[in-house]
């Protein structure tokens, strides 16, 4: 079998994107969702990451939870997805993506960093199966 390929991923992004109820997809247009293959260096440096298949999504950006009037005028929220961490976090052992797989690391991706817009940190993500 070969190796997912981008166009694969992506054609499994919009699958899952599909299948969001409205609520998210409000949201999604209220935090942009960009997908990346991988995160830069500085961004692993500056999150203490040193393999950047480890990084499955980002949340950039001030949670509700903390935003106030001095937030005025700071770049837009963002949440980034990365190919490679997602496509790492789903292989089985014998190497193989399976559809499922990976798109239930799609959506666990997604959902977990819309849950830090709303200023849930990782050890409540993980209470709720999201971590």
């Amino acid at each position: 079998m070969k190796p997912p390929t981008r166009q694969r991923f992506d054609e499994q992004l919009e699958w899952v994107l599909r299948q969001l109820p409205p609520l998210i997809h409000d949201l999604i247009e209220r935090v942009p969702l960009h997908v990346e293959d991988h995160p830069s260096p500085q961004t692993m440096a500056d999150l203490g990451v040193r393999n950047r298949r480890e990084l499955c999504g980002l949340y950039t950006g001030i949670p509700l939870d903390e935003r106030s009037i001095r937030h005025s005028g700071t770049m837009p929220d963002v949440v980034t997805v990365y190919r490679e961490g997602i496509l790492e976090s789903a292989r089985c052992g014998d190497g193989r993506v399976p559809t499922d797989r990976l798109r239930e690391e799609i959506r666990i991706t997604i959902l977990h960093e819309l849950a830090h817009h709303h200023g849930l940190d990782e050890d409540e993500l993980r209470d709720l199966g999201y971590g």
